[in-house]
């Protein structure tokens, strides 16, 4: 299975398990990942979700080859509905992220409530180096995260950034050694599972509330945008330059 789920000491972990294409997510991982969310939202005895990926590798994004033979409308795809139940999940979710983080990898991370990264992480949001834009509201809230100029540059030239600046900028909580992070991990979640679930709940429902029609209608203006971009020249070109292992040609584009 391509995406692992488990249930132990009222934690649901949602791992993602394809490390020879590293961890890069098609639509039928969407699909589980999502349903696992609405499962958990729903089973009264997990208190915490927690993402996880391998040592090595959280997740290169999207699979390009299985996301450009996919015809339907981005807003139609099973992306749509795991980033709808991320974003909306009432109960603590936590993201434990070692190795490459990029894309989506990066952008669902806003959405969790505590991340912890492995000294070996490395973040990148290449959307316009794709031809495309930022998705998961990431333009909404990265910039309140980190703050525009920041965000600026992150979106604008797609560079990856360490654990460490992570860190710095407060994206992620914490920065452990490798073999520290899981273990951390569980011990934070265990701390939550042990707290009245419905104060944790109605906590997260207070912080999220001020935002969260914002968040909502900036991810459908995203989607809508990233869609008709998906279709564009430069996106095509984009896409042929990384499956050719080339340099990518824009000057034609005005």
């Amino acid at each position: 299975m391509d995406i692992l789920t488990s249930k132990r000491n009222s934690i649901l972990k949602i791992e993602f398990n394809r490390p020879e294409k590293k961890n890069s997510i098609t639509s039928a991982m969407y699909q589980m990942m999502a349903d696992a969310i609405k499962d958990g939202e729903e089973d009264k005895a997990v208190r915490v979700i927690l993402f996880c990926g391998k040592p090595d590798i959280f997740s290169a994004g999207n699979d390009l080859e299985d996301f450009m033979n996919n015809k339907e409308d981005v807003t139609d795809r099973p992306v749509a509905q795991f980033m709808r139940n991320l974003s909306g999940a009432a109960k603590p979710v936590i993201a434990a992220v070692a190795g490459a983080a990029i894309g989506i990898g990066t952008t669902m991370l806003l959405h969790c409530d505590q991340i912890y990264a492995a000294d070996n992480a490395k973040f990148s949001m290449p959307f316009a180096k794709l031809g495309l834009c930022p998705e998961f509201a990431s333009s909404r809230l990265l910039p309140q995260i980190i703050g525009y100029q920041r965000t600026a540059e992150l979106l604008f030239f797609g560079e990856a950034f360490s654990a460490r600046e992570a860190f710095d900028m407060g994206l992620v909580n914490k920065v452990l050694a490798q073999e520290e992070l899981l273990p951390y991990a569980y011990a934070q979640a265990a701390k939550l599972v042990a707290l009245p679930p419905s104060s944790l709940r109605t906590t997260k429902g207070l912080m999220k509330a001020r935002t969260y029609d914002a968040v909502t209608t900036q991810m459908m203006q995203e989607s809508k945008h990233f869609s008709a971009m998906l279709q564009a020249p430069e996106a095509k070109e984009a896409f042929a330059a990384f499956f050719g292992r080339r340099k990518p040609d824009f000057s034609k584009f005005s």
